[in-house]
């Protein structure tokens, strides 16, 4: 294994920025275990994109020259795309084993090479590490991470007995000098169990640096039921790796240890004999000894200053690991930390960054904490979705878009109306204005299909409380908001408009809101649209194209049974209605005050009952253009006339659909069954002649 040298140097004493900084690279060959090379940074071009159907043309100028290539809709395979996390628990062994195999010197930092294609002002990532000190926990995540972070690994050698707070310095003259150097660059602290701690440590003694901490099972508390018994053991028994750790971790049904450290993973390290020797390296018996008393320190440190701690902190909670971390602690943080979020993944062990089901950037994504200035930006600190998930959004709601299959038909420039969405214009700004089904049903399955289909991503402008990090869970899981988060969806304002558009994005707006796609019963397919038409004069400033949609289907798919105001006349759900509409006033009601219909903007769950599928049905009307109307929009009267004439657009697009959806031969679901039998079950079922 190679990887970036970013300092050899001692916990006790500081040591310059040159010297930490050094590019040398080293490998642990037996033949030359420190190995100096050059390393060669790559210059990525700017890169001026442009779509062209499911394809980009991307032009690189370099000086006169031009050279232009036709790049592939990396989204137009998704279906196959294999995950993004591809290292396991024999890779970790494999490159620990060539780590420590001349493992001497005091802890020093790392950067694993395949973390060297971070993007231009990626924000810092210090990894501080777990009960293992190599540095290598995250080596699943590091491809990924290196995309968006510039990661550094904290190693610590097996023979290195420094304390607690010689730790936390040195980590504290690490965020000091990199605070120096890039004042206005974030940096963020990843540690798990022990290493949380120290992390929490650091951001209590530097509270007015900029830290945002992820901490992984942070070691807060300490279970003496299991620590005493084990430390009783490692002391009396012998050094022999097998015996040890075979006696320590026992893989017995019902054994708590094997249950709280990660039984499953366990077994697979003991499943191959040659892990042993790696094993016995990374923790031989007095090694184990001073870790357990390591974790003691780092949690009363911990625990001491976390009152001072004023940093960002996401906390993942594994719900099968009750050693270090407990429901207390949890609702101590809640008090304690201002800016807390904690996502509990229940059915993950001690050990989560080496499970398939943990992916640490997805993570970060689904809670919107990654940034790269002082705050975070919903467009401008966007990652966008790679192939894999993509594919996994897909799969979440491939019932859904199996039993509605889907019709998507736009309309060319001359007016001919086609199958498919070749009419999408291309090139942004587009400001894409429709009807909100019950539930936003439409979404997932439309941005997905631009995406594939196109490579053109909708981001979608919502209401504030899907942006939420919810903790109350009574509400709703906080997972079923992440593919909101995912698909890159930005709080509703005419401000992100304006940020959307400048950016020539295409953007997706339902001027009904929540008003719309959470109406009662009898008013599917109506438009609950305010009357300023604030969005037609800012896309006129930037000359976007509006494009008026409609979506049909809610009806053949559900029947709504209760509603918000039935709800309310329910004693036993009046209460849960109430709690709901607090939270919508504490996300913020986007039309507070307003006393009309237009203004009962609650989310609520209505009660529905199922249907024998029937199809969705979306239609993209003619583009409208903006371009060279600014001046003319501003007038009041030319601005509210032009916003009409989008409203009855959308109104004719809904019509359109519900009027041809009667002469669709596939409207049924067991007619789609049948040709899918026959024509192959990746077939495009047909749909009414257009």
């Amino acid at each position: 294994m190679e990887v970036t040298l970013l300092g050899s140097f001692s916990a006790f004493s500081p040591v310059s920025s040159e010297r930490r900084l050094s590019n040398a690279v080293f490998s642990s060959s037996k033949s030359n275990p420190r190995r100096r090379t050059h390393r060669v940074t790559a210059v990525k071009s700017v890169a001026l994109k442009t779509h062209v159907g499911g394809r980009r043309l991307r032009k690189y100028e370099n000086g006169a020259a031009t050279v232009a290539e036709v790049v592939e809709n990396p989204y137009s395979g998704a279906e196959t795309a294999s995950p993004d996390l591809h290292k396991s628990l024999s890779d970790f062994l494999e490159e620990a084993r060539d780590l420590v195999g001349d493992d001497d010197g005091p802890p020093r930092w790392f950067s694993p090479l395949e973390c060297s294609s971070q993007a231009q002002g990626s924000p810092l990532l210090l990894f501080i590490p777990g009960i293992d000190g190599t540095g290598l926990g995250l080596i699943r995540h590091h491809k990924k991470l290196g995309e968006v972070f510039d990661v550094w690994c904290l190693h610590i050698p097996v023979m290195d007995r420094s304390p607690a707070k010689d730790l936390v310095q040195l980590i504290e003259r690490t965020v000091k000098s990199e605070s120096y150097r890039f004042p206005n660059r974030p940096i963020y602290l990843v540690g798990e169990s022990v290493g949380a701690c120290l992390a929490l440590d650091v951001a209590a003694r530097n509270p007015n640096f900029d830290l945002t901490l992820i901490l992984a099972n942070p070691a807060t508390h300490v279970n003496n039921l299991m620590s005493q018994p084990l430390v009783g053991m490692l002391n009396v028994l012998p050094d022999g790796v097998p015996t040890l750790l075979g006696e320590i971790f026992g893989f017995k049904q019902g054994d708590p240890l094997t249950a709280v450290l990660g039984g499953g993973i366990l077994r697979d390290l003991f499943a191959v004999s040659a892990n042993l020797p790696t094993l016995s390296r990374i923790f031989p018996k007095d090694t184990l000894l001073w870790k357990m008393e390591l974790v003691k320190s780092a949690v009363a440190s911990a625990n001491t200053h976390i009152h001072a701690v004023r940093a960002e902190t996401l906390i993942l909670l594994s719900g099968r690991d009750q050693w270090l971390l407990n429901e207390a602690d949890i609702d101590r943080f809640a008090r304690t930390l201002p800016n807390f979020i904690v996502r509990k993944l229940k059915d993950n062990g001690h050990f989560l960054f080496f499970e398939d089901s943990v992916d640490l950037v997805t993570i970060i994504k689904c809670t919107c904490f990654y940034r790269r200035g002082k705050s975070h930006d919903h467009i401008s600190d966007y990652i966008m979705l790679t192939s894999y998930e993509l594919k996994q959004l897909v799969d979440d709601h491939k019932l859904l878009i199996d039993a509605t299959s889907p019709v998507y038909l736009s309309t060319l420039a001359n007016g001919k109306r086609v199958r498919g969405l070749e009419g999408i214009p291309s090139e942004g700004p587009v400001l894409y204005v429709g009807y909100h089904v019950l539930l936003g049903l439409e979404i997932v399955p439309v941005i997905t299909q631009f995406l594939k289909e196109r490579n053109i991503h909708l981001r979608g402008l919502a209401h504030p409380m899907l942006m939420w990090n919810i903790q109350d869970d009574r509400l709703v899981d906080p997972e079923m908001l992440d593919k909101y988060k995912m698909l890159g969806a930005v709080p509703v304002s005419n401000f992100n408009i304006y940020k959307l558009l400048q950016s020539k994005s295409h953007a997706l707006l339902y001027p009904g809101g929540i008003r719309e796609s959470f109406h009662r019963k009898g008013e599917e397919y109506k438009l609950f649209w305010p009357e300023q038409p604030e969005f037609v004069r800012v896309a006129s400033k930037f000359g976007a194209k509006i494009v008026p949609f409609g979506v049909v289907g809610e009806d053949d798919i559900c029947h709504l049974v209760l509603d918000a105001k039935d709800q309310r006349n329910i004693p036993i759900l009046k209460d849960f209605m109430d709690y709901i509409d607090e939270a919508t006033k504490q996300a913020g009601n986007l039309r507070e005050g307003d006393g009309t219909e237009l203004g009962n903007q609650i989310c609520y769950l209505p009660g529905l009952v199922p249907k024998i599928p029937g199809r969705f049905y979306f239609y993209f009307g003619k583009p409208i253009e903006t371009a060279g109307k600014e001046q003319e929009l501003k007038d009041k009267d030319k601005a509210q006339e032009f916003y009409l004439q989008v409203k009855s657009e959308v109104e004719q697009c809904i019509a359109y659909l519900k009027m041809k959806r009667e002469s669709d031969p596939y409207r049924h679901l067991l007619p789609r069954m049948l040709y899918q039998a026959s024509h192959g079950f990746s077939s495009e079922i047909p749909t009414f002649d257009l």
